[in-house]
């Protein structure tokens, strides 16, 4: 079954590095799962997090307002 991946920021570093990690991740492990990348600010608030970036995997927020690691991200994902 295919997880759904959602970054969600504005586009600051910390928000592009999440990115690049969870994608790596995705690719290196060969994960069913579609990442999408969420800027819009609207969108971002029916999450009601305020510190960005925010992991979600399958609509359930895993991590808010940091980046997390490499091995962090393949966990979740597991």
């Amino acid at each position: 079954m295919s997880k759904t991946i959602k970054i969600l920021g504005t586009g600051c570093p910390k928000c592009k590095t999440t990115i690049a990690i969870v994608e790596e991740v995705v690719n290196e492990n060969n994960i069913n799962a579609s990442v999408e990348k969420v800027e819009d600010i609207m969108e971002i608030m029916k999450y009601n997090v305020l510190l960005t970036p925010v992991l979600v995997i399958d609509e359930e927020i895993k991590i808010k307002g940091r980046v997390p690691s490499k091995k962090e991200v393949e966990e979740l994902l597991k």
